[in-house]
């Protein structure tokens, strides 16, 4: 692997939860983040207007964390940033899904429906290999040789 900033943002699009929070707040919550390449650059969430994350943003932007641990795409990641709220109706459009409808009787349209923009600053990011029969492999080619395994790439990223 040679970009972890890459291979971040094209693991993201995968990844189905992961745990966001203002710092500062002590606590982070889990949450469903939306990526889309129209739209690089930012981490897409959507709440309701009444939640501890919304109501955090409501003065305006403000420093966060996104840590993110999902063994399916083999991404771990502590992510600093910042989060703010969001009326931009086309990146609604883009990352609203049958999930976030479930949550809200108006769908997107609800006036509850709130978008926050997280915008990653810098991170450290530790990629693994996403296959069961890739580590197993290097776990027996390691034991063979006495190589270590190839456990994937870790590193700090400046977005």
């Amino acid at each position: 692997m040679s970009d972890l900033k890459h291979e971040f943002w094209n693991r993201m699009e995968d990844v189905r939860a992961g745990m966001l929070g203002v710092r500062g707040q002590g606590r982070l919550v889990a949450m469903s983040p939306q990526v889309d390449d129209d739209m690089p650059g930012h981490i897409w969430f959507i709440t309701a207007k009444g939640t501890d994350l919304a109501k955090s943003v409501e003065a305006g932007e403000q420093p966060a964390q996104f840590v993110v641990a999902d063994a399916k795409t083999g991404l771990y990641a502590d992510v600093e940033g910042r989060l703010s709220r969001s009326t931009d109706r086309e990146a609604l459009d883009e990352v609203w899904s049958f999930v976030a409808d479930a949550w809200f009787e108006g769908g997107q349209h609800d006036p509850d429906v709130c978008l926050l923009q997280f915008t990653p600053d810098s991170a450290e990011i530790s990629v693994t290999p996403t296959s069961g029969v890739k580590f197993l492999y290097e776990i027996a080619k390691a034991n063979l040789t006495d190589q270590k395994p190839d456990a994937g790439e870790q590193g700090s990223v400046t977005f």
